[in-house]
């Protein structure tokens, strides 16, 4: 197998490297946080303030996080949040380590992390295009999104090795050097910055130009509902306990490894998906049929009596839903000018990141009311129903090319 061309970019692979490894340390402190609210108080309401403080901070800081990164040094600004974020880690810890942590002190710290986070987000996706060509970014995204998933496969069971072998703070530690890692590595990475706004506009006047922006672009628009039609209505991993005890009757072990399986199914598909993107003059209508798949998937998951279906079935929503990002995600930044890229990125995250947060609400809600298997028929069915609608009928998604042959009006 040839290497793709986007894998000889230098850059791009160191900061790949960077963002696994800041990844696994990202995802290994949260679970590592959770664990630690719920043995600190016993309560599961105060656990969920974990979660809870992370959706606020998204909410709330995106659209500025997204506006400094149009008007500041990308590499600085990402460089400045993952500080940020190592330096709550490493109070974290320290605290840990001392005895004098208390609950509150992990949610704050859970706050403060994912605000720095949330400032990182649009600033890793703003850069990327500034790293390699524009008709490279499908393929620059189809491998930012393994990048992820090893995150998720590896980062909570580090954690929980370590926590077994030095506590959380151990975990906390490790987060915080992983933060340090990060910042090393843009040193070394080559991203120029063609374009900053000099002008310094109010942040609030460059928010609404970036929203402005999105609200005509129908390309944009209509990629985040598809993005929401599926993370909200195809919502599954919030029903994986339920279906794994109740129905499966495969107890702990067999839950771990069906929430793996998406990851596993994503990282799968890689090699694939990045050849898939790098070529397909026909971008939308395969992120409408990935959608589709992704749905159908969840319909064989909601439905499977047996195990092994339904790791199967996990595992292909997982490469579905790594096509079908990866395409929209690419071709937000390939429709965006440069100099917009931080904003509508950010605007773009509060519906990638709050998408899935409100599926949690919407699915586990519909659960309580009809069961797992029926909540995730019907939702499955709805975004069948959307992804239907836009197949059927022209519109911007169907007819959105790509970064090569892109047949979509300026807007």
């Amino acid at each position: 197998m040839s290497l793709p061309e986007v894998l000889r970019n230098r850059s791009l692979v160191g900061y790949l490297a960077g963002v696994v490894l800041s990844q696994i340390g990202t995802r290994g402190a949260m679970a590592a946080s959770l664990y630690q609210v719920y043995d600190l108080t016993g309560s599961i309401g105060m656990t969920g303030l974990v979660g809870a403080a992370s959706g606020l901070a998204v909410l709330v800081l995106s659209p500025i996080g997204g506006a400094l990164a149009d008007r500041l040094d990308r590499k600085r600004l990402l460089q400045g949040a993952q500080l940020v974020g190592g330096s709550v880690a490493l109070g974290l810890a320290v605290i840990t380590f001392t005895g004098t942590v208390e609950a509150w002190h992990v949610v704050l710290a859970s706050l403060l992390s994912m605000g720095a986070t949330t400032f990182d987000n649009p600033t890793r996706n703003a850069l990327i295009g500034s790293m390699v060509p524009r008709h490279q970014l499908p393929q620059a995204f189809a491998l930012v999104n393994p990048a992820r998933e090893v995150a998720v496969l590896v980062g909570p069971g580090l954690a929980g090795l370590l926590i077994a072998y030095g506590g959380p703070g151990l975990v906390h530690a490790v987060d915080a050097a992983t933060y340090a890692s990060m910042v090393v590595i843009l040193v070394f990475i080559k991203a120029p910055s063609p374009h900053r706004d000099r002008t310094h506009a109010p942040i609030l006047r460059s928010i609404l130009e970036g929203a402005q922006y999105v609200a005509g672009r129908p390309i944009i628009m209509m990629l985040m509902s598809l993005d929401l039609s599926a993370m909200v209505f195809g919502a599954y991993r919030v029903l994986l306990p339920a279906l794994a005890l109740d129905v499966l009757g495969v107890g702990p072990e067999g839950y771990g490894l069906l929430a793996a399986a998406p990851s596993a199914g994503a990282l799968l598909a890689t090699y694939g998906i990045v050849r898939l993107v790098g070529r397909t003059q026909t971008a939308g209508r395969v992120a409408l049929r990935a959608t589709g798949a992704f749905a159908v998937a969840d319909l064989a998951l909601a439905h499977s009596p047996w195990f092994v279906v339904s790791l199967v079935a996990a595992a292909c929503l997982g490469g579905a839903d790594a096509l079908a990002t990866c395409i929209r995600h690419a071709a937000v930044q390939i429709e965006t000018p440069d100099e917009l890229r931080g904003r509508v990125s950010s605007i773009y995250q509060i519906s990638s990141r709050g998408g899935p947060a409100a599926g949690d609400a919407v699915m586990g809600g519909a659960a309580v009311l009809l069961g797992p298997a029926l909540a995730l028929t019907l939702g499955a069915g709805l975004t069948l129903s959307y992804v239907a609608t836009l197949l059927l009928t022209p519109n911007a998604v169907r007819e959105y090319a790509g970064p090569e042959r892109d047949v979509v009006p300026a807007g």
